[in-house]
């Protein structure tokens, strides 16, 4: 019995302890929940602000996007009609140039000597005709030149003698070898008379050719001479002074770069909307700015290898700040008075692939699927999903269904 009565007090002790604890817990328990009930309205979710727009129709024109390659209006290779050695170059590589405007230039002075031979033979030829050396008349009346009239005058003669003797022979004052004699001289006086027509014929061509020689001579000597064909820049140099070149060499490479031409592959299913005067906005790499052109040609079939229409459009470049080769991508306004609902940019999320705009709707933010178009700056096409006027949430950012929101301007 003495042994027991210990063990029994040691658990009474513990007893009492527990429950102690068990008393001061319930009691903190007591504290907290009551707190916590009155609390409960603080924690609920407070509206977000948002702003909304509303969709509008406005122009939104229908165009057909392409890529191209802007090329020059005209290209040129100049060369010289002649063969000759290099004695200048004006203009090199990337200088601009207007028609006209002197390029290169070739050692004279062979066809200068040539200029001078032919006007000596052209001299020569007109003294035949009793014509001035330097004047400008190149027909003349074979009649009046002195070899004819030498030769008629002896027809004359020849003639009057043939008469007389006829007469005299008739009298039987002259023997008949001396009729005979007399005929034969006009015969040949004749003759003379038609060879010196002929004569004068032949010098009337050889004036002819001589002129013709001189005026050859003239414009090889001009063509010593090379001038731009056309106003433009040029693209390349080929020669250099002091370098033979024969005729018909490549000297410059000449662009004329105002207007440009883009030529573009439209796609089969859109070629019938594209027209000649449609406008053409002009996009390219590294230059923020657009650039305005208008539809100038069109081909006349589509291309079988890959279904496409060649157009051509002609873009203004007057300061000539785009280049010839280079990339480009237009937009070909189609449609021109075409309108459409449009929202702002930052209004549609896309997710997954899904496009949507937020509306509000009794306090809270509700989502609407929506189909769009294109993109024009900072406005997108709604096709389907919300009409004209309805308010959308203009920017909802990480907005998501069922959120609590307040409008607010």
């Amino acid at each position: 019995m003495t042994d027991r009565k210990p063990n029994s007090g040691r658990f009474h002790a513990l007893a009492v302890l527990a429950a102690a604890l068990l008393a001061v817990s319930v009691a903190g328990c007591g504290k907290d929940t009551t707190p916590a009930r009155a609390g409960g309205g603080a924690k609920a979710q407070a509206p977000r602000p948002v702003r909304v727009v509303s969709a509008a129709v406005g122009p939104f024109p229908r165009t057909v996007t392409v890529t191209g390659t802007l090329a020059a209006d005209e290209e040129v290779i100049a060369g010289f009609k002649v063969a000759g050695r290099v004695s200048e170059i004006a203009v090199d590589l990337g200088s601009p140039v207007r028609k006209g405007q002197l390029l290169a230039r070739l050692d004279p002075t062979d066809f200068r000597l040539r200029v001078d031979q032919a006007e000596a033979a052209l001299r020569q030829v007109r003294a035949g005709l009793g014509l001035p050396g330097d004047g400008s008349v190149e027909r003349v009346d074979p009649e009046k030149t002195a070899l004819v009239r030498e030769a008629r005058a002896v027809l004359e003669e020849a003639r009057l003698s043939r008469d007389r003797t006829a007469q005299l022979s008739e009298k039987n004052l002259i023997a008949r070898s001396e009729v005979d004699a007399s005929q034969s001289r006009l015969l040949v006086a004749e003759s003379r008379y038609q060879a010196a027509l002929e004569e004068i014929r032949n010098r009337q061509e050889l004036l002819s050719e001589r002129s013709s020689g001189l005026a050859l001579a003239r414009q090889q000597l001009s063509d010593t001479v090379l001038s731009a064909p056309i106003d433009g820049a040029v693209r390349e140099r080929r020669a250099s002074v002091g370098e033979f070149l024969a005729a018909g060499a490549p000297v410059f490479g000449l662009v004329r770069v105002h207007p440009l031409r883009l030529r573009v592959a439209v796609p089969e299913r859109e070629a019938a909307s594209v027209r000649v005067g449609q406008a053409v906005r002009v996009l390219l790499e590294g230059d923020p700015a657009a650039h305005a052109g208008r539809v100038a040609r069109l081909s006349p079939s589509i291309q079988e290898q890959n279904r496409t229409l060649i157009v051509e459009a002609e873009v203004a470049n007057r300061e000539g700040k785009l280049r010839p080769g280079s990339f480009a991508r237009a937009e070909i306004v189609v449609d021109a008075d075409r309108t459409a609902v449009m929202v702002p940019a930052p209004a549609v999320v896309t997710f997954a692939g899904l496009e949507k705009v937020f509306v509000v709707k009794d306090g809270k933010a509700v989502e609407k699927r929506i189909r769009t178009g294109r993109r024009s700056g900072d406005r997108v096409e709604i096709l389907e999903g919300i009409a004209a006027g309805e308010p959308v949430v203009a920017d909802p950012g990480n907005l998501v269904g069922g959120t609590p929101v307040t409008v607010t301007r």
